[in-house]
């Protein structure tokens, strides 16, 4: 389905929750079973998104078959008191064949989005994309295909992690530093997607707590 990182992002562009930043704050408390204040946001049919136990512990299990929809949250976030963003995923495959740089091959496993809203003009919403890439090497970036205001860079890569739980930590301020070139001090919202789509196949993922930290 075309457009979809634009139309993620631009879902953003009109209003957000003011949360205080402290030390850790919370954006998807997963494993406690809480999707308040997440939306869903489809584009060709529906990625199921459900609680799940995996090895243990609670998680959101998301599963697509031939289907992109994400689950968003809109949310302020000071960076110059929480800068780091923290997350764990799972994925136990992934897609064959595709072309993760081009439109017909812009589907992952797992994504997780950060916004930077334009507000009113939503073209200049600005997105950071952490995927799961199905063939692309890890540390490697590249514009979305559909826009070169969403950067993509692939933190995982193939199989070489896939059947067990990775942690992921990352600095939104450095890397949209690195990607955008531009100094930010807040985000906007927040946002997961597995989606499968564009290659008509299917792919499942587990997502743990996100949650932003001072370091």
């Amino acid at each position: 389905m075309q457009l979809k990182t634009i139309l993620i992002a631009a879902a953003f562009a009109l209003s957000t929750s003011v949360i205080a930043a402290d030390e850790r704050l919370d954006i998807g408390r997963f494993a406690a079973g809480d999707l308040q204040d997440w939306q869903t946001k489809s584009f060709q049919g529906e990625t199921r998104y459900r609680f799940d136990d995996k090895s243990g512990r609670r998680a959101l299990f998301a599963e697509s078959d031939k289907s992109a929809s994400g689950l968003y949250r809109e949310i302020e976030v000071n960076l110059s008191q929480t800068p780091w963003l923290n997350w764990s995923w799972r994925v136990d495959k992934v897609l064959d064949g595709v072309d993760e740089r081009s439109k017909a091959g812009d589907d992952y496993p797992a994504r997780v989005y950060v916004v930077v809203s334009g507000g009113a003009a939503f073209w200049k919403t600005r997105s950071l994309v952490y995927v799961w890439s199905s063939n692309q090497p890890v540390g490697a970036t590249w514009n979305n295909a559909y826009t070169s205001n969403a950067r993509i860079i692939a933190l995982r890569s193939a199989t070489k992690d896939a059947g067990r739980w990775i942690n992921e930590k990352r600095n939104i301020r450095a890397d949209f530093r690195q990607l955008f070139g531009e100094e930010i001090s807040e985000i906007d919202g927040v946002a997961l997607m597995t989606d499968t789509d564009n290659s008509g196949q299917s792919a499942t993922a587990w997502y743990g707590d996100i949650y932003f930290t001072s370091r």
